[in-house]
């Protein structure tokens, strides 16, 4: 038998749904459940086949488990060694490489001295920093500050002048921080992605969040809406995650790809609504069953993604 798990934290209604599904189809010899942690001894294999990661992001000890059992043969979604090397500010320059516009982005030093270091270490470092010159670049303000690894809109700045650029700066402690032009959009939307396929679900970012997912599009260009598909596939390809959400904000015509690094995306049926909802359950469940049919215990299933692979293969990434 099979076994696939899901490892989860807070949430609620996801977990129990995926589980439901997968035993639901019933399929010969894969069972799903949610997923119990033994003790984790170096080099010992787990249970399952398949886990799907939905805490490690939050729980360090989670994702070196995950890491052992991938090392295993266990499939884990998403890559536990890509998910701990991801990060924004490097996910916008893959972009730009894989031909998906993204806003102009800076990579600023942290505002104060990481724990074990003095002025010393940075003495390759340029300061102080041309500040005219990168606003000069983005475009002038209105910016956005925002941790250059993170998520769930923390620590994450408006910044309409230096003085409130300067201000928010000194709030950030030790965190690397991105500068970003601000995308004044007509129109936004939230993609999922699971194992090869895309769910658009249009999306107002202005709004609460339980009125953000909107019930109708209001884009039906469909050279446009294509477009979208297909930048989705691109950045999920390019990164190797097989379940990811992907934020586009769509100025003049052109998508510009904002939040593309939620490997652990929202999955409540609160907020996503019902009709995403039962498309996520359902192909994350269709998609766990097919890793799990494949799944061999002496092989390491491990999925990198493209531009990885065809890099270290000296391939055209575009």
């Amino acid at each position: 038998m099979k076994k696939i798990g899901i490892l989860f934290g807070q949430e609620n209604t996801f977990p129990q749904a995926f589980v439901d599904r997968v035993n639901s189809k019933k399929i010969k010899n894969i069972t799903a459940e949610l997923a119990h942690v033994d003790e984790v001894i170096q080099g010992k294999a787990t249970d399952y086949a398949v886990l799907i990661d939905r805490i490690s992001q939050d729980v360090p000890f989670y994702r070196a488990y995950l890491k052992n059992a991938a090392l295993q043969g266990t499939h884990v979604i998403n890559n536990p060694f890509w998910w701990s090397a991801d990060e924004k500010f490097f996910n916008n320059c893959l972009a730009e490489k894989v031909g998906v516009p993204v806003p102009k982005t800076v990579l600023l030093p942290s505002n104060q001295l990481p724990p074990d270091t003095k002025d010393t270490s940075f003495r390759n470092l340029k300061f102080p920093l041309d500040w005219e010159k990168i606003v000069d670049y983005l475009g002038g303000f209105p910016l956005y500050m925002k941790p250059h690894s993170g998520g769930g809109w923390k620590s994450v700045y408006r910044i309409e002048n230096m003085d409130q650029m300067f201000q928010a700066h000194n709030e950030t402690g030790t965190l690397v921080m991105m500068l970003q032009e601000e995308i004044e959009f007509e129109s936004y939307f939230r993609n999922y992605y699971l194992g090869g396929k895309v769910h658009m679900m249009p999306y107002e970012p202005r709004n609460p969040h339980h009125l953000r997912y909107l019930q109708e599009p209001i884009v039906t260009d469909k050279k446009l809406l294509a477009k979208i598909e297909k930048y989705t596939k691109v950045l999920c390809e390019a990164l190797g995650y097989d379940f990811n959400t992907v934020e586009f904000a769509v100025r003049d015509g052109i998508p510009y790809a904002i939040d593309f690094c939620n490997p652990a995306p929202d999955a409540d049926i609160n907020s996503v609504g019902e009709e995403n909802f039962e498309w996520v359950v359902e192909n994350a469940a269709d998609m766990a069953i097919r890793y799990a049919k494949a799944h061999r215990k002496t092989k390491p299933n491990m999925t990198w993604g493209k531009f990885m692979i065809n890099s270290t293969q000296g391939e055209n990434t575009k």
